[in-house]
């Protein structure tokens, strides 16, 4: 069904007052800032603020029909450039909501990330000693919303918890980050940013690519500003190919995998909840296997005790968000 042209709506019409848009860039970099570190989710951050049902509704309305019709109109084809016919498309998906918000997010992973880059290589054992306490708490929490009545929901805890366990360690096919890894794990990280108490940085921990896309897209980053800062070019090819596959994977991701996971959740939401919980449970083995990785003397006394330490810290951290989330249901998720 077309719309008639009358009806179309303008740019002015359209665009969202400053004061809005100002709102969800700050939600967006509330939901970046959580999602960069593991154990906490920007769902649930989408949940506090009160946005997780548009949130939802925004990524149900990016098909691909929709897509193409809209870059479509933005062309020379099917009789010339209809900007209000895209705008209408624009408008139908929530766009501006979508487009403050995505903003917001990728400001505050571009921060954080470079903020863990630095981290890694100086403090290792604060780093994931913090992150361990994240996890270690976040597992709890969601612990808390598990009841095990059947034998199905028992194995797929088992089988989630032994993925993320054994991905955790040492794997030699994820320590090469192949593209197709990259892809992969940028599908299925971005996926789980919309799951409150899921994590997608914690998905890339266990999948052995946190560290790394950390450190590229600092250099990403560092190599787009040389023309300013002087500072070096020379990896900017080789690093915008993984942020690019990275980013792909993310945009396949959100038509795919979470759509999965969400189809998942309506079929059989316990047995679903308890595989997504034990894939955070396993988890914990990854913060403790990169630091003694990182740290050339391994876990010394003084490094154990910096680890615990920022565990610690981490907890409380997450205890705290915990308390203003309190009188969240998921049971409506």
């Amino acid at each position: 069904m077309t719309t008639s042209p009358e009806k179309l709506p303008t740019l002015s019409g359209s665009v969202p007052p400053v004061r809005e848009w100002a709102r969800t860039f700050a939600i967006g970099i509330c939901m970046g800032s959580a999602d960069a570190v593991p154990g906490v989710s920007g769902g649930t951050i989408a949940l506090i603020a009160g946005i997780y049902g548009r949130l939802i509704a925004m990524i149900n309305a990016l098909t691909p029909t929709r897509i193409v019709t809209f870059l479509k109109a933005l062309t020379p084809l099917d009789g010339g450039f209809d900007f209000r016919g895209a705008l209408h498309i624009f408008d139908e998906v929530d766009g501006w909501f979508g487009l403050a918000l995505v903003a917001g997010v990728g400001l505050a992973v571009v921060l954080i990330t470079r903020a863990v880059s630095i981290l890694a290589d100086e403090a290792p054992a604060l780093l994931f000693g913090f992150f361990f306490g994240l996890i270690a708490v976040s597992a709890v929490i969601l612990l808390r919303e598990i009841s095990f009545d059947s034998m199905f929901q028992l194995v797929a805890g088992f089988v989630g918890f032994s993925i993320a366990f054994l991905l955790a360690g040492p794997v030699e096919f994820l320590e090469t980050h192949a593209l197709l890894i990259v892809f992969l794990a940028g599908a299925v990280a971005v996926s789980a940013m919309i799951l409150p108490g899921i994590s997608g940085s914690l998905l890339l921990i266990i999948l052995g690519q946190y560290k790394f896309m950390s450190d590229t897209l600092s250099r990403f980053i560092d190599a787009l500003l040389s023309p300013v800062t002087g500072g070096s070019s020379a990896t900017l090819v080789t690093d915008a190919t993984v942020v690019v596959t990275f980013i792909a994977g993310g945009f396949v991701g959100l038509f795919t995998v979470s759509r999965v996971v969400r189809r998942a959740l309506d079929r059989n939401r316990p047995a679903t909840m308890t595989f997504l919980v034990a894939l955070v449970v396993g988890a914990l083995r990854a913060p403790i296997v990169v630091t003694r990785e990182e740290t050339a003397a391994g876990f010394t006394d003084e490094v154990l005790f910096a680890f615990t330490a920022a565990a610690v810290a981490g907890s409380l951290f997450l205890l705290a968000l915990n308390w203003f989330a309190v009188d969240l249901d998921l049971d409506t998720v």
